[in-house]
């Protein structure tokens, strides 16, 4: 049974020289990439929720229903202090200009932070 424990032991030791050193670089610039990518998509989902809440409102869609309640929630918070920043007597055009803008803020956003991450990931390169 030692002999054999032996065995296993010096194969194991073969199999880990045999690896493939790690690219330690590479795998920093995935990691930084697919942060970049997820920061993208969630700006990406920021924004489309605001800009069905301003269909839903536009449209005349019923207060009432679960999903427009549900999409108003959400947007009422990504707006940030964009909901109330131009205040036009019609409640469509406010919705459509406030809750726009806080869509193209979260566009924005996103954006220059995914590349600000890609930029990080790609340092040394």
């Amino acid at each position: 049974m030692g002999e054999h424990a032996e065995s296993a032991k010096g194969e194991d030791t073969e199999v880990r020289a045999k690896r493939a050193p790690v690219n330690w670089r590479r795998t920093r610039e995935q990691g930084f990439s697919f942060v970049a990518s997820v920061v993208r998509w969630v700006g990406l989902v920021f924004a489309a929720i605001l800009v069905l809440h301003v269909i839903f409102v536009i449209g005349s869609a019923n207060p009432g229903n679960g999903i427009v309640s549900f999409v108003r929630s959400w947007a009422d918070g990504l707006s940030l202090g964009f909901r109330d920043l131009f205040t036009p007597s019609d409640e469509k055009l406010r919705v459509l200009v406030n809750y726009g803008i806080a869509a193209i803020f979260w566009l924005v956003v996103s954006a220059i932070l995914a590349k600000i991450l890609r930029r990080i990931g790609g340092l040394g390169s």
